[in-house]
């Protein structure tokens, strides 16, 4: 840094030439990463180093040091990051002397427009403060001298240090505390589409933390690819900050794609599944720390003797309690027999991880490492080989655990090749709450609840592992999931029957769900098509677990008693046909006395009857659908769906799922049957005399609701941010319907959608015969099916020219 004279000499200032070189680092100088951070900081050291020497001369200040410390301290300066600093004096120094040489400090940076944590203390004083504030003792942890009295950094170091492991058996359940609270509320970075990089559960905070643990000399983290991981966040949030110009750590939708180009990769979903796989390994690294701090602090706070008095586990005895063969439990691990020798065992790693997850147990992280050095396994596998890989699938909850370790250490994608592709790959679709990964054990977990309701029940679980192992390649994942799966269960050792019907429910693993909640079950095509694609009862008992198990696994807005109750009819119906029954008649699809009730109410005034539904029981362990269920009967007459969706628009109630059918109550003239599953956007719902004499308005044609809904639309596309959504695609969906033509419509779910399909479709001159309405997130997939003016499907040629002008109404 140049000396005053040199910045009287050209005119400028040492911060104008520090912000000059500052910008040049970070704009125009072809270096990134650990080097540029490091860079910035030395940059900043200096510019800050004689910015204290002229300061402490001209405010006459003796005996002072100034000391950087957090991020800052360890040399960590992202773009945007905040310089945290600490002034450090020995107590003799004036009150008015102190505030002169901080003012000089402070003022020169806020200048430069940089973030800046500042505070004055002695040492005595930095202590004292830290013994009260966790937060402010871990940043002494990474204290760092800048400049000024040596001597005062070296004690403030010095005393930081020696207090934390001092105190470690009290501070250390209070960091692990924070740590728990933090990933409560910010969630876990790697199953995140937008993640925090420094709060969630693995990011950057917990990474620091495991450095406070280290410092402890208590326990220490994993340390194989830990740097590594840290430094790949570091990474992501320099390029966030350059690209957004902020001091942000939230990587959002939008700012995905520029951060990955930034950081010279392919698209934002590389970026997001290297962040993740940084993530899964700190997270990991804490899991592990965090059980060995509990175990030293329970070491150290309880004696042997009253310890085994008060606790009769073997474990707490120095005891080995068994397992399975060569697999014991040890001090609430599970570890390695003795005589155990992997290499000589090739399915030693599935038996202990079985054991364990049994047990519900950790896997001893040396023993994990150990596991990886195994044999490999023949192939095909031995039948013990395979028993065990299902029972470690089948063990609830406390696979998730054990799984993560064996895949921690690459376990898992060497005893499955193809789950290197699905590892920490993220799903865009907001209704999924996991990683591919991640989501095919929590299916398999959610199969393990299930398996008494089928004969194979390990059919079902490696069926539930794999059922998404086609993601990321090409085309439809089911179709190249199919070819895996059944591959993979040869691999595993099923013969050649039963990895056909493994293949098969990959394949047709989202069958019933769609078909249930988008098809007429009342037309004969919609059961012949299932039970020809599953073939035998015992698959699509089979498929039937699997779709409860995956829709489980997937959030909460996938499954509810609606559709469970949905799927179940269907799967009711195929079983018959596939049994040789006959079909079940109209008579398993009769209104309930409620519909009866209002329909021929409607028939007899000749006007819309709306009545709220109470809300149907609860499932055990199943979500409703968010919302209320509103049942319409109308007297059939054109454009009966688009007014009651456009009145449903304008009362800003978000319909969830909806059903339409005719029915002759009386059997002089059809009625409509509406059943809606609404949400208000916010308060209660309407009164529904306000909802039916608005859709009496809209029938008659005395309220004007394109209006109304442009209206709305201008003013959400006002307030909406974020990524453009695709535009809605809509298809004549195949099949062999001799009732109707089905209309199928993909769209971005928004203000009075369904009131334009309902519009479009009366436009195209065809009748609505039922509608199957659901939406998933963002996302809504409707299905109607439409008859032409004789009352029968379409041609091919007009369904064609419907569906094209239904896009084309969406997409205007």
């Amino acid at each position: 840094m140049p000396d005053d004279s040199d910045g009287e000499d050209t005119g400028q200032t040492d911060g104008d030439i520090y912000a000059a070189a500052r910008w040049r680092l970070l704009r125009e100088e072809k270096v990134a990463g650990a080097a540029r951070r490091k860079r910035l900081a030395r940059l900043t050291d200096r510019w800050l180093a004689a910015l204290f020497t002229r300061a402490v001369r001209e405010a006459g200040v003796a005996a002072a040091a100034l000391v950087a410390v957090g991020g800052y301290g360890r040399a960590e300066l992202s773009p945007r990051s905040d310089l945290d600093l600490l002034l450090v004096h020995d107590g003799r120094t004036g009150a008015g002397a102190l505030a002169a040489l901080a003012d000089r400090l402070w003022y020169p940076v806020w200048d430069l427009g940089l973030a800046l944590d500042h505070s004055v203390r002695t040492p005595a004083e930095a202590r004292r403060i830290a013994r009260a504030d966790l937060k402010a003792h871990l940043g002494l942890l990474d204290a760092r001298h800048l400049a000024g009295d040596a001597e005062l950094t070296a004690a403030l170091r010095t005393t930081a240090f020696a207090d934390w492991r001092a105190q470690a058996p009290k501070r250390l359940p209070e960091l692990a505390e924070l740590c728990r609270e933090r990933a409560e509320r910010q969630g876990e970075l790697r199953y995140l589409l937008e993640p925090d990089l420094k709060e969630a559960r693995g990011g950057l905070r917990d990474a620091t933390a495991l450095r406070a643990v280290a410092a402890s000399w208590l326990a220490d983290a994993p340390r194989e690819g830990l740097e590594a991981a840290r430094a790949c966040l570091l990474d992501v949030r320099d390029a966030l900050h350059l690209t957004t110009g902020r001091a942000t750590d939230r990587l959002a939708l939008q700012e995905q794609d520029p951060v990955a180009e930034a950081l010279g990769l392919l698209d934002a979903d590389v970026l997001l599944r290297r962040v993740y796989e940084a993530a899964r390994t700190i997270s990991y690294a804490s899991d592990v720390t965090w059980r060995d701090v509990a175990r030293v602090v329970r070491a150290r706070s309880a004696r042997p003797v009253l310890r085994g008095l008060l606790n009769g586990r073997a474990a707490d005895r120095g005891e080995r309690s068994p397992l399975a063969e060569g697999v014991v439990e040890y001090d609430g691990e599970v570890v390695l027999a003795r005589t155990a020798r992997p290499e000589r065992d090739p399915v030693l790693p599935l038996r202990a991880a079985a054991a364990a997850a049994r047990a519900g147990l950790p896997l001893s992280p040396p023993v994990v490492r150990r596991l990886a050095a195994a044999h490999p396994l023949p192939v095909p596998w031995p039948a013990e080989a395979r028993e065990q890989f299902v029972t470690l699938l089948g063990a609830g909850p406390h696979t998730v655990p054990v799984w993560e370790a064996l895949d921690a250490e690459g376990i898992i994608a060497r005893l499955l090749p193809d789950w290197e592709r699905v590892r920490c790959r993220p799903q865009r679709n907001p209704v999924h709450r996991w990683t591919v990964d991640r989501h095919l054990v929590e299916t398999a977990v959610r199969a393990g609840a299930l398996t008494r309701r089928v004969r194979r029940p390990d059919l079902l679980l490696v069926a539930a592992v794999l059922h998404d192992i086609g993601k990321g390649r090409p085309g439809d994942h089911a179709r190249s999931g199919e070819t895996l799966a059944r591959d993979t269960a040869l691999r595993l050792g099923f013969d050649a029957s039963d990895a056909a019907v493994i293949g098969t429910l990959v394949r047709h693993h989202l069958l019933l769900v769609e078909t249930a909640t988008r098809r007429d079950l009342d037309d004969p095509a919609t059961v012949a098509g299932v039970a020809g694609a599953v073939g035998t009862i015992g698959t699509l008992e089979l498929l039937h677990a699997l779709t409860e198990a995956d829709a489980l696994a997937t959030g909460p807005a996938a499954w509810s008693a609606w559709r469970g109750a949905l799927v179940a009819e269907l799967v009711r119906r195929v079983a018959a046909r596939l049994a040789g029954e006959p079909a079940p008649g109209p008579a398993a699809r009769q209104p309930t006395a409620e519909q009866e009730r209002l329909a021929v109410e409607a028939w007899r005034t000749g006007h819309p009857v709306l009545a709220w539904r109470a809300e149907a029981e609860r499932s055990p362990g199943v979500a409703e659908p968010v919302g209320i269920e509103l049942l319409m009967a109308v007297p059939e007459r054109p454009g009966v769906l688009p007014a009651a969706a456009g009145v449903l628009a304008v009362h800003r109630l978000t319909v969830r799922t909806a059903e339409l059918r005719a029915v002759d109550p009386v059997g002089e003239g059809p009625v409509l049957l509406l059943t809606w599953q609404v949400a208000a956007e916010y308060g209660a719902p309407p009164p529904l005399v306000r909802l039916r004499t608005d859709l009496r308005r809209a029938l008659d044609g005395t309220l004007d609701l394109r209006a109304r809904l442009a209206e709305r639309e201008r003013a959400y596309a006002r307030r909406a941010r974020g990524a453009q959504a695709p535009a809605a695609r809509v298809t004549v969906a195949p099949g062999d319907s001799r009732r109707a033509t089905v209309i199928e419509v993909r769209a971005p779910d928004a203000q009075g959608l369904l009131h334009r399909i309902g519009r479009a479709l009366e436009d195209a001159g065809v009748a609505v015969r039922s509608a199957h309405v659901g939406t998933l997130g963002a996302n809504a997939v409707n299905a109607f099916y439409v008859t032409g003016p004789a009352g029968g499907p379409l041609p091919d040629g007009a369904a064609r020219e419907v569906a094209a002008m239904v896009e084309k109404a969406l997409r205007s």
